[in-house]
């Protein structure tokens, strides 16, 4: 008979048959203080034995219960209710003869002693069976949980994965467009995009940044877009931030600045403008992006792109308390995200 040992189910067992051993001797303590000791001895040395069968039980005997292998399993219940009856009376005489059990009591046949220890290994048998399915339970849920988890992050390093160059896509078009026009302004704007790139690489890896870190790549990425418009384009950028300190995952807002421009600023021919309003108080964020458009179909849904479903899946895995809206008129189009930064999951 093969078993498997490993040390996280000895260990487990051992706690269990402890905790059992523990309840006896407190019925001992209340039922029988002045023998405390040697009964305590006694069930010490009982319980030794039933953890033991009990850990052969129900890490092998029970794996063995399939149509396969009935017979087998039949006859493996039949030797372990010998061993929980027969067994632990024969167990209690081994211990008389190394003098480690102390017999309190005389019994006239073998029957008699093993219907008076019986009771002990059916206690056992269910003790151990519930503890141990409440802990498989636990243990698969925290397993559960912790795939979940793993899913998440992984579907959440995808999107990342996708953004960024989705982000770093729409950027080097406008400096193509810049190049192709040979603006003196294309050396500036590839420094520009430099420095994005860096904070990209070193920054934007981790978990969190600093909104302080955020807001400087907001700010990088209007002065690039400046670049390719003239005079005519109205960019308001404001912010009132109570702790710049405060954490915040990379590239999270940008989606909504990167689509004012490239959604609806590229697509205005007469007074264009993008006004951007963040406020985060009470680790409450409300980022308010408004931009003109030329283009209005009171009839037709608005298609959110790859970096605004992006944004929409990502705020789903981040956090539970937050809101997303997208909202176009006959003056442009306006993008509302609120997000309860104490409600990151």
């Amino acid at each position: 008979m093969k078993i498997s040992i490993h040390k996280a189910q000895v260990q487990f067992y051992v706690w269990v048959g402890t905790g059992f051993l523990l309840i006896w001797l407190l019925n001992v303590l209340v039922n029988y203080p002045e023998q405390f000791v040697i009964r305590s001895l006694n069930y010490l040395w009982n319980i030794i034995y039933l953890t033991a069968l009990n850990f052969i039980f129900y890490e092998y005997t029970l794996r063995q219960a399939s149509l396969k292998n009935i017979f087998r399993f039949l006859f493996l219940l039949f030797v372990h209710l010998m061993l929980f009856s027969f067994g632990l009376y024969l167990w209690r005489g081994i211990g008389i003869l190394l003098h480690i059990y102390t017999p309190l009591m005389v019994f006239e046949t073998i029957e008699k002693g093993v219907e008076f220890h019986f009771p002990l290994s059916v206690a056992s048998l269910f003790f151990f069976g519930i503890i141990r399915h409440i802990y498989r339970y636990i243990q698969l849920k925290n397993d559960s949980q912790q795939l979940r988890i793993e899913k998440q992050q992984a579907e959440l390093n995808y999107l990342k994965s996708q953004t960024n160059p989705h982000f770093l896509f729409n950027t080097l078009n406008n400096i193509y467009s810049l190049a192709r026009d040979k603006s003196d302004l294309a050396p500036e704007s590839i420094l520009r995009l430099s420095k994005m790139l860096r904070y990209m690489l070193y920054e934007a890896g981790s978990s969190f940044i600093a909104i302080e870190k955020e807001l400087k790549i907001i700010s990088d990425y209007i002065s690039l877009e400046k670049l390719r418009y003239d005079d005519s384009l109205h960019i308001n950028f404001n912010y009132d931030v109570e702790d710049m300190k405060q954490s915040l995952p990379p590239l999270l807002l940008i989606p909504l600045v990167e689509n004012a421009f490239k959604h609806g600023v590229s697509e205005t021919r007469h007074q264009p403008y993008v006004d951007i309003h963040l406020s985060v108080k009470k680790r409450q964020l409300k980022l308010l992006v408004k931009n003109s458009t030329d283009v209005f179909q009171e009839e037709r849904n608005i298609k959110e792109n790859i970096g605004l479903s992006n944004l929409r899946r990502q705020l789903e895995l981040l956090y539970t308390d937050y809101g997303l809206s997208v909202q176009q008129d006959s003056s442009g189009f306006t993008a509302t995200l609120q997000i309860n930064l104490a409600s990151h999951v």
